[in-house]
């Protein structure tokens, strides 16, 4: 039943193919020149004020979706070659016009990247100083409120990294079965548009600016993830080779191996001693650079602590937690406990105002660098534990909160541990806190209830081991 509609279909494409493909090429050629031109278009294609700017100081701005449009030319016609090149000898005609078209989509491709590069050069100049180190303010108000248009972008760099990328075959389906790679950027990120060019304008392959500090504010304020850099991060000038694994988990970390500039600490005696504390530059997990901290592992009085012992909570599920997440302010010291036990822990955290992650990784243990705010990224129903401690406070609204416990769900495997480890909050938004944990129906295996004792304020440390149900 189906045979004359195939037939019908070949009839017809045939037929409507030379006006089709000579209207997609007039289209591109036109466009093309429009570009070489001297006529200012910016105001046809750009919307924000700050393209028109540029462009009024002479510099011509190459509208990123031109390789797309002509990428997405190459596609239609590669398809439609392949289709004419099976079809019978009438139309080999039709499928010589097709190959010619083909060259004529492939200049055009040449012409835009010319053009690029041309952009490239004008606003780069020959400065061999990128920008990006000099000054670099927090988003204010008025980048915050400026619209989401992504062509408020002027970067010739950011616009190659957010230009979608065709296989090297045109047409061709890769591995992944998509014709094309659509790099990620966070969708803020526009918000924050001047801040991000200037985080983008560096050197290609030369050495990037020390701006870790930079990257971590724009991700912090929704620009997550961040663009990729096409250019060499700085190291330790004095990087000495890092201590072997039975030794490096409870050994202070040398100076000369973690890069200071952006700390308040410039070496690792000012984050442990004493006369520094309140001047050290973070709050946050106060005692974790203190290796000797070891934690976890002595039995507490359940009346006035909220802490369970690591071995208490593999005794819930013997031989069965191997891998897992802690979602923690932390230098990786539950890590290297659950190591010591054959059971292997990523560490998520951010470097809030200490080099939190250089000290896991020269530990040796696996840092993730994270944003609270980001989807974990573990495919579903693969770690036996999730692990928080000091993290998930009374800070909190409800509407992040179940965000975060339904992506923890969702990467936990059926009877995985979730385990939440000292959450505080005001006595009397306790049971608040408490109901979006029962919402769930996760199997409670340790509980506990305790006041927090610490400060003034009437608060309640909350602690719990839960299992997570099968579902089908």
């Amino acid at each position: 039943m189906q045979k004359p509609s195939v037939l019908k279909s070949r009839k017809w494409l045939p037929a409507g193919l030379p006006v089709m493909l000579c209207l997609c090429v007039l289209g591109s050629i036109l466009t093309a020149a429009i570009l070489s031109s001297n006529i200012f278009y910016s105001e046809l294609l750009f919307r924000s004020t700050t393209s028109v700017a540029s462009v009024s100081r002479g510099q011509l701005v190459l509208p990123h979706s031109l390789l797309n449009q002509i990428a997405d030319l190459q596609s239609q016609v590669g398809v439609l070659l392949e289709q004419l090149h099976g079809a019978s000898a009438e139309s080999k005609a039709l499928t010589t016009f097709a190959d010619q078209l083909l060259h004529i989509a492939t200049s055009l491709d040449k012409f835009a990247e010319a053009l690029s590069d041309f952009y490239d050069s004008n606003s780069s100049g020959t400065n061999e100083v990128s920008t990006v180190d000099e000054d670099f303010s927090d988003p204010d108000e008025s980048e915050i409120n400026q619209g989401s248009d992504t062509h408020s972008f002027n970067s010739g760099e950011l616009h190659n990294y957010t230009a979608l990328k065709p296989n090297r075959l045109i047409g061709k389906k890769n591995f992944l079965g998509v014709e094309a790679i659509s790099p990620s950027v966070g969708l803020l990120c526009a918000n924050m548009a001047s801040n991000v060019e200037r985080f983008m304008g560096y050197k290609i392959y030369r050495m990037c600016p020390d701006d870790w500090d930079i990257a971590q504010k724009l991700m912090i304020s929704g620009c997550d993830p961040l663009p990729r850099r096409r250019c060499f991060s700085k190291t330790p000038p004095r990087y000495s080779k890092p201590l072997p694994i039975n030794s490096s988990l409870w050994s202070q970390p040398a100076d000369t191996n973690i890069m200071w500039s952006h700390y308040k600490c410039k070496d690792y005696s000012c984050l442990v001693s004493n006369g520094t504390i309140g001047k050290r530059g973070f709050f946050k997990c106060s005692n974790c650079f203190d290796l000797s901290k070891r934690g976890w592992e002595i039995p507490t009085n359940e009346s006035a602590s909220a802490e369970f012992t690591i071995d208490e909570v593999l005794r819930l599920k013997p031989g069965e937690i191997r891998i897992g997440l802690d979602f923690s302010p932390t230098t990786g010291t539950f890590a290297a406990l659950m190591k010591e036990r054959n059971v292997t822990i990523a560490s998520a955290t951010l470097n809030l105002g200490a080099p939190f992650n250089e000290v896991i990784a020269l530990r040796g243990l696996l840092p993730l660098y994270l944003l609270i705010g980001s989807r974990l990224p573990f495919f579903d129903n693969t770690l036996d534990i999730v692990h928080s401690t000091l993290f998930l406070d009374g800070w909190m609204g409800l509407d992040l909160l179940q965000f975060v416990l339904h992506d923890w769900d969702r990467v936990l495997r059926p009877k995985g541990l979730l385990w939440v480890d000292r959450f505080f909050c005001k006595r009397d938004e306790l049971k608040m806190y408490l109901d979006e944990f029962s919402r769930l129906h996760y199997k409670k295996l340790l509980w506990r209830v305790v006041p927090k004792t610490d400060k003034l304020e009437d608060e309640s440390f909350f602690s719990a081991v839960l299992e997570k149900p099968l579902r089908s």
